[in-house]
């Protein structure tokens, strides 16, 4: 904690804190004195040797004290007083460790120090016996490069070794010995290396003894349960074998693949089984792979004898209760890691075999010389490897290995059998949880319990299950099992219905945030004493995981010099080792696997391990802690006696010196650190450490002695409860997991600074709040569901044989209380707790000034879990009241009402609310629950869900004081209320339970539930699921989303039972405005769909459906029908008739102009439709070049028409069918001789003619011939009548009747409405409008305004206007534009690109035109009409000198100077750009033979050089360039020059090809007349005016070199839609020279 932040009370009791207290090693009453010789200083973390310790202060600095034989002078050698090491000054230590006789420290960089004794390279020093000073040295990671240096957390040294713990949670070990762990057998290691047999694993903690190692790691997440082979993979041998023996039966899942274990070259197979060995009672069991393996090995010590307490071993175990070690984990599954054995060659094995089996194990032996110890297979899980067994024959016996064939079952087991010694029987319990006593079938029930108990390694393994696979393998041991029951067997092979994790399933967010449970010890190193724990005295290479202590929720590991102590989460110790001074606390002496050592005081939560003692820190009754001594006692006259304590002594209480919070042991020395009491703040730590930690203990016993046993019973109602019960049990785990993770994270809080706000109670409120939410939640649904009811009947002989029991954990005290008053207060009994965790924070933040920022987050958590634990019981009593209410409500309703979250509000049964104008002998009942009302009636009920109900009081002058209008989305109706207080009870009720029903939880809101006031009334407006249930059009659909008083409005999604579905927004309860609708095709298995808009529940609008059939429509619709304008698409190209209609609809039929692409056909028709048949006039095109236009009937051509085919043969007259001639006509041939007559028969297949045949005289004037030709047209549609739907769409929406009839105003609202509706609809995805877009729309936003005279800047704003306005298809006109060029395009391109069509595609643009341009007076109507002069501002006009003629134009013959406004003008450039590719194609193909001929003339001309062009074009020499410039540099014309006279004019000609309107190619025409008088006045040096006869052959020439192809088309599209007023201006003339020299150069002969 930095100083500044520190308040002034804390500062005060900080110099209390961290005192250093001393005294002698091995005397029961001691004195402890306080180190001298440090001025007050905090001492955080102290560490002992043999003879020396270290101490770490609060500023990070490291002080030595006692016998310092690595230091130089001889006064610090032996220090009395603490030394501060000056090397390390300014480091800023943060952990220091001692070994025997060399220290070791961690920067807060993670950089280590070593120095002491180094004789076996433990300070990581080459060839150095002491390193006097701190020495830091490198720890570097090989595996990576470059190579990077590790940062290490925590450090353990031994007698001649060290270990250190990596910030990537791996071991590094360096100094002698196999208690490094390290692949090696060249000691010592001087360079660091990783123990790599962990590598991978979280490494929670190291610990070094003497000479063995002990590291703490975290559980692998459990893999989710797979299936169980039945094969081995390898041999396919059956891997579970029964056999029946006599009157056993043998279950067998021994299975040792001969095949199926990797080794490496150099190691041969050690796979030992112990073939057949004599048992005890003469019977054989003979392995099921004797052949593979070696039996020489073992069978040399068949009479080695037991360990000492073997002899009471053999009793038969029928009545041993079980001594609580839990079941190995899933063995079948090994490692995901492939197995690496590293044995050693056989001999040495052999060899060490013989050694420690020979030897009894007390008996010192030559073991320590061994160079190698054995190692034990490297996995966590393989159970039945080489030094197993091996550890299974030298520990308990070669019966034993012999039985449990090749170690099939893992030591643990036989430890169960038969390591508990006769004297423990009765007293020993493994989980706290004493058997179960007297019961029948005990060894079956032992079975059962053994394998339900411990668990709480294997999380989500389901506890029912693992309980029937730990019997199926568990073998048949004669004597002990004698025989498997059949029931037993059937237990087994039955499948399990239920099944429940007891453990909570992995919850990643605790475990990071505190210190996990699931954890597993590992040791490794030399095992003469048995302090390796794995039930042998063998040395081990490598890490082997402590099997016994899985599932025992280790927190902390001690090791001594030859003893190893695990503290549990339950504030338990287990002790293995050697126990010669009983400093294992219990009286086996040496045991080789883990057992429970017996320390008074309430339960240990710190230990020490020294070299032949142990230390326990205890809490007392007064929550100070006790210390606890087990070890050597000597006596005062120091005469040499061995006493041994018998158990654990007290050795001092902290009442004569303070609180301890930190105890350590030494060689010669005992050490603790104790902080004073300043404030009762570290009282009131070690208060809510100590309470937390019994509370753990208290919950653990209910889950392994309660709800583990009530899970396990049988029928236990129906699946609904069980499901309830399990939910509660796997709540109740978590919570109960988190209160121990809690307890050892305060523990080792209570070891550290502690500074108060890093307790993790404030720092992850939210864990514990959430976690006793949960539970509550839980634990209410099944109060509610009458859980403990059920519970209790099938429990009833458990509960009462353990009466007494359940009534001290639920600490209900008085007598014959029920059962399930009992049940009762035991499950709720954790909630208590929350009043505790507020009661100890408000005790905390006395301590502080009220300013400081502790203060005041300690009084906000306090009032945190004090707002919960107020919430909670309310919850609880709710659930009581619901509870209660069930008891009594009528039973045939009851199954169906109640649910677990559902919690009664309030009922009628006082007659208090009774419903209008019910009948008089009807019964009424109103009940209200937190999530529906229910009406119930003598034997109906309807259940209406509050988050669809709307609630008022009905106003007073309806003459109903006391009514309420409960409107529902299907029903409404008036409840009235006896008295206005009940009206008044009710309203608010309902109302708050609405609200309280939409806002999903009743959760209150964390930190003070200020913010929970309840608002007055829920909203009107509302967003809630509803399924209808009468409703004749929405039976049985479901509504998602928004609602308005009891009706859908706002979006959302409705689903009928039928497959339909509607996705959009609706209004008062109908569709309305945008949506999606599908409506399932039944036969084709495909969906219709719909996009687009609607009213009032009908498709109304623009939208576009898509049809099962692969039909798509796009366009208007009106009533559920397509009416207006639309676009239907047929059949994908490939299909069988694909065809494409475009044009008018009425009541879902084709009626009005339409154009039809038959796309099979090669037809295209363009004309009237009446009922979805071709009515009236038309014109059809064909692929072949046909052309018809006439009147046409039922899809028929019928009545007059005009045919034309390719070659220009015309027939007019009479049509009876489809290209059918009948009735008079005229048929001209393309060379004008013509037939009049009677025509009948089919166009192309032979015509049967009755007539006279004319041919006409050459000398006719010309202008009879095309006569046919000049009519086209008048048949086909007129274009005005063309596309009125599109045009009466646009009206429509600017809100007009009829074109011309409405409020221009209106209108404009209508515009801005639409844009921003439409903005609105593309906010939500903006990947729709690009940057470019969303501008226009922004500028669309001003109306240029139209006040005062109209001038031309008004006009260039109303032009700017329409361009924006055309960009953007969400205004009226931008939808128009878009439509008018879609159906343009569909009518010219393919087939419809025929040259007969030119006339009728010029005359629809201009009637476009024509009407887009009364729209735009409509809305502008300023703007003067068709032809009208705008004037310009007279400056404009002065000097301006004509191009052609010499005087000043005063422009006498045309009207006043002027704009002249026109259609062409105004509107050509939005749409001229969009229709131009369709329209030029026409033109090309019209001029097609013409410009063929100009082409040719063109490419001939322009063979020649530019001066031979010149003169043969008859130019005046005087204008010929003499001089160009070519690529910037001037150069004379020479006579084979080329393409470089009137370059620049050529260019400019050229563009004519890349304009649109005929204003701009006009002008283009202009500039390249300009561009010739610029070259011409440069040649001549002088003014001259043009005539005629001199220009044209300069521009003939220009028009040759400029080589435009289609320049026909140019010609003929600028004459046909230029402005009419142009044509006499000087433009007017300039397009007239272009056209003649068009036509010129056709008809140049050239010579």
């Amino acid at each position: 904690m930095d100083s500044q932040e520190r308040s002034s009370e804390e500062a005060e009791g900080a110099k209390e804190r961290g005192l250093v207290y001393v005294w002698k090693a091995g005397s029961c009453s001691v004195t402890p004195e306080r180190l001298p010789g440090l001025n007050g200083k905090t001492v955080l973390q102290a560490a002992l040797g043999i003879n020396h310790g270290l101490l770490l202060t609060e500023g990070g600095e490291v002080y030595s004290f006692g016998k310092l034989p690595w230091r130089t002078g001889p006064e610090e050698s032996c220090a009395n007083s603490p030394i501060l090491e000056n090397t390390l000054l300014g480091q800023h230590i943060i952990t220091v460790a001692a070994g025997s006789f060399h220290n070791g420290a961690v920067t807060e960089g993670g950089v280590v120090y070593m120095w002491g004794n180094n004789s076996a390279g433990q300070c990581a020093v080459a060839n150095q016996p002491y390193v006097p000073e701190p020495q830091p040295i490198s720890i570097s990671d090989s595996e990576t490069s470059p190579l990077l240096s590790v940062r290490i957390l925590q450090l353990a040294c031994g007698e001649e070794h060290t270990l250190a713990l990596s910030l990537s949670r791996e071991i590094w070990a360096w100094g002698s010995g196999c208690q490094l762990g390290l692949i090696t057998t060249t000691f010592p290691v001087i360079k660091p290396q990783k123990v790599e047999h962990l590598a991978g694993r979280v490494v929670l903690q190291v610990a070094c003894g003497a000479y063995h190692s002990l590291a703490l790691v975290q559980c692998l997440p459990v893999q989710e349960m797979k299936p169980i082979p039945e094969r081995c993979n390898h041999c396919s041998q059956l891997l579970i074998t029964m056999t029946d023996k006599e009157d056993h039966v043998i279950i067998s899942d021994s299975h040792c693949c001969p095949l199926g274990v990797a080794l490496a070259d150099t190691q041969t197979e050690n796979l030992l089984s112990c073939p057949s060995l004599e048992t005890l009672e003469g019977k054989s069991v003979t392995g099921s792979q004797s052949e593979d393996c070696q039996k020489s090995i073992v069978e040399e010590h068949m009479l080695v004898a037991l360990e000492h307490d073997g002899a009471s071993m053999l009793s038969s175990n029928d009545g041993q209760e079980d001594s609580g070690i839990s079941s190995p984990g899933n063995i079948l599954f090994p490692d995901k890691k492939e197995v690496k054995e590293y044995s050693l060659s056989d001999n040495s094995l052999n060899e060490s075999l013989e050694k420690s089996m020979g030897t009894e194990a007390e008996q010192p032996s030559q073991e320590e010389q061994l160079g190698a110890c054995v190692s034990g297979p490297p996995s966590t899980s393989t159970s039945a490897l080489n030094s197993l067994v091996a550890s299974c024959a030298s520990a308990v016996g070669v019966r034993v290995a012999a039985t449990y064939e090749a170690g099939a079952l893992s030591l643990k087991k036989v430890m169960n059998f038969y390591g508990t010694s006769s004297s423990e029987v009765g007293s020993q319990s493994g989980s706290g949880s004493p058997g179960p006593e007297g019961l029948k079938d005990s060894r079956e029930e032992q079975v059962r319990l053994e394998s339900m108990q411990g668990k709480k390694s294997s999380s989500l393994v389901d506890i029912r299950e693992e309980e029937s696979e730990g019997v199926s393998r568990r073998l048949s041991l004669p004597g002990l099992l004698s025989q498997v029951s059949p029931r037993l067997l059937r237990k087994v092979g039955r499948a399990k219905m239920r099944t429940v994790a007891l453990t909570p399933t992995y919850s990643g967010e605790a475990d990071a945030l505190l210190p996990s449970l699931r954890t597993e010890v590992w040791s490794w190193g030399k095992g003469k004493e048995g302090q390796l724990g794995h039930g042998d005295v063998l040395p081990r290479l490598q890490p082997l995981c402590v099997k016994s202590l899985d599932g025992k929720e280790v927190i902390q590991l001690s090791a001594g010099g030859h003893h190893s102590l695990a503290l549990t989460a339950k504030s338990q110790v287990y002790s293995w080792g050697s126990n010669t001074s009983g400093q294992l606390g219990h009286l086996n002496s040496p045991t080789t696997v883990p057992r429970l050592a017996k320390v008074f005081g309430d339960g240990v939560w710190s230990t020490a391990a020294g070299p032949d003692y142990s230390l326990f820190l205890t809490d007392e009754e007064d929550f100070q802690p006790g210390l606890y001594y087990s070890g050597q006692e000597t006596t005062e006259n120091n005469l040499y006696e061995n006493n041994c304590t018998k158990s654990p002594v007290l050795l001092l209480s902290c009442s004569k010196i303070g609180y301890i919070s930190n105890v350590i042991a030494g060689g010669k020395n005992c050490l603790v650190l104790v902080d004073k009491n300043i404030m009762g703040y570290i009282a009131s730590l070690h208060e809510l450490a100590s309470t937390e930690r019994r509370f753990y203990f208290k919950l653990s016993e209910i889950k392994s002695q309660v709800l583990r046993p009530l899970l396990g019973l049988d029928n236990l109602g129906n699946a609904n409860t069980i499901q309830l019960l399990q939910e509660m049990a796997s709540r109740f785990s978590k919570l109960c997991y988190l209160i121990g993770q809690h307890g050892a994270s305060l523990s080792s809080f209570l070891h550290g600074v502690k500074e108060a706000r890093s307790l993790a109670i404030l720092k992850h409120s939210s864990l514990f709040l959430d976690s006793y939410t949960e539970y509550c939640t839980s634990v209410t649904n099944f109060l509610v569901m009458g859980g403990f009811m059920l519970l209790a009947k099938p429990a009833i002989d458990f509960l009462s044989k353990n009466q007494e029991l359940l009534q001290k954990l639920s600490e209900v005290n008085e007598e014959n209380t029920q059962l399930v008053e009992v049940l009762n207060a035991l499950f709720f009994m954790p909630f208590g707790r929350l009043h505790n965790y507020a009661r100890t924070l408000l005790k905390l933040a006395t301590c502080f000034e009220v300013a400081s920022p502790e203060y005041q987050k300690l009084q906000d958590s306090s009032s945190c879990y004090e707002s919960l634990a107020v919430h909670l019981s309310r919850k609880r009593k709710e659930a009581e009241y619901t509870l209660g209410f069930w008891k009594t409500f009528p039973g045939k309703m009851t199954d169906s009402l109640r649910k677990p979250e559902r919690r009664l509000i309030c009922e009628s049964s006082n007659r208090g609310l009774s419903l209008q104008h019910a009948g008089r002998f009807s019964v009424n009942w109103f009940i209200l629950f937190n999530d529906a009302l229910v009406h119930a009636q003598f034997s109906t009920h309807h259940i209406f869900p509050l988050s669809t109900l709307w609630v008022e009081a009905v106003s007073e002058e309806a003459g109903n004081v006391n009514g309420l209008k409960i409107t529902t989305p299907e029903e409404q109706f008036v409840l009235l209320s006896s008295t206005p207080q009940e009206k008044t009870k009710w309203l608010r009720a309902i109302s708050q339970a609405v609200d309280q029903a939409l806002r999903g939880t009743s959760d209150l809101i964390l930190h003070g539930a200020g913010g929970n006031i309840p608002r007055q009334e829920p909203p009107i407006s509302r967003s809630a699921k509803y399924t209808f249930y009468k409703d004749s059009r929405l039976k049985d659909a479901m509504y998602n989303g928004r609602w308005l008083s009891g009706k859908p409005h706002g979006r959302g999604i409705l689903k009928w039972a039928d497959g339909r579905m509607y996705s959009g927004t609706f209004r008062t309860g109908l569709e309305d405005g945008y949506g999606e609708y599908r409506v399932p095709n039944k036969a084709l298995n495909k969906d219709d769909h719909y996009v687009g808009y609607w009213k009032e529940g009908k498709m109304c609008g623009h939208g576009v459906y898509s049809y099962a059939t692969g039909e798509v429509y796009e366009g208007c619709f009106q009533d559920n029908m397509r009416h207006g304008h639309g676009l239907l698409r047929s059949g994908k190209l490939t299909s069988s008739s694909p065809s494409m209609f475009i044009g008018q609809w009425t009541m879902d039929k084709k009626n009005g102009y339409g154009v039809f692409d038959d796309i099979t056909r090669g037809e295209k028709y363009m004309g009237m439709w009446q009922d979805d048949l071709c009515q009236g006039n038309g014109v059809v095109v064909t692929q072949f070049g046909l052309y018809y236009e006439g009147a046409f009937s039922t899809n028929k051509m019928m009545g007059t028409g005009i045919l034309l085919s390719e070659d220009d043969t015309v027939y007019e007259g009479e049509f009876a069918d489809n290209w059918t001639l009948s009735g008079k006509g005229t048929l001209t041939l393309p060379n004008g001789d013509y037939i009049e007559g009677l025509f009948s028969g089919e166009w192309g297949s032979g015509i049967k003619i009755t007539g006279t045949y004319f041919k006409p005289s050459l000398y006719e004037s010309e202008k009879d011939k095309p006569k046919a030709l000049r009519k086209l047209g008048i048949l086909a549609v007129p274009p005005d009548e063309k596309w009125k739907a599109v045009f009466e769409e646009c009206w429509n929406q600017l809100g007009c009747e009829s074109p011309g009839q409405g409020d221009r105003w209106k209108a404009w609202d209508n515009i801005a409405v639409a844009l921003t509706t439409n903005r609105r609809q593309h906010k939500d995805s903006p990947e729709l409008l690009s940057r470019s877009h969303t501008q226009t729309l922004e500028s669309l936003e001003f109306i240029p305004q139209h006040i005062g005279a109209f001038t031309l800047e008004k006009y260039e704003n109303i032009k700017k206007y329409l361009i924006k306005a055309c960009d953007t298809p969400l205004h009226p006109l931008g939808k128009l534009v878009e439509t008018l060029v879609a159906v343009y395009r569909m009518t010219y391109v393919g087939v419809g690109a025929n040259r007969r069509l030119l006339q009728e595609a010029v005359r629809e643009i201009k009637s476009y035109l024509k009407r887009i341009f009364q729209l735009v007076r409509f809305l502008f109507p300023d703007l003067p009409e068709e032809g009208s002069t705008i004037p310009f501002l007279v400056t404009e006009t002065k000097g301006r000198r004509s191009f052609c003629s010499g005087k000043s134009d005063s422009r006498s013959e045309s009207p006043e100077p002027g704009y002249v406004v026109t259609s062409f003008g105004l509107l050509l450039p939005v749409l001229l750009p969009r229709l131009y590719p369709p329209l030029f194609m026409l033109y090309a193909l019209n001029n097609e033979r013409e410009e063929d001929v100009y082409w040719e003339c063109v490419l001939r001309l322009n063979k020649q050089t530019d001066t031979a062009l010149l003169s043969f074009l008859g130019v005046q020499a005087k204008f010929w360039p003499g001089t160009v410039s070519i690529l910037g540099e001037i150069r004379k014309v020479s006579p084979n020059t080329k393409d470089a006279c009137f370059a620049s004019a050529v260019e400019c000609l050229q563009q004519i090809s890349t304009t649109f309107t005929p204003a701009d190619k006009l002008k283009v025409i202009q500039q390249t007349f300009e561009e010739i008088s610029q070259n011409v006045l440069e040649t001549l040096q002088e003014d001259f005016l043009w005539s005629m006869d001199d220009l044209f052959p300069v521009f003939l020439y220009v028009v040759l070199r400029a080589r435009i192809r289609n320049l026909g088309s140019e010609v003929h599209l600028i004459e046909d839609l230029m402005d009419p007023y142009l044509q006499h201006g000087e433009q007017g003339i300039m397009f007239t020279t272009l056209k003649a020299c068009y036509y010129q150069i056709q008809h140049e002969k050239l010579t």
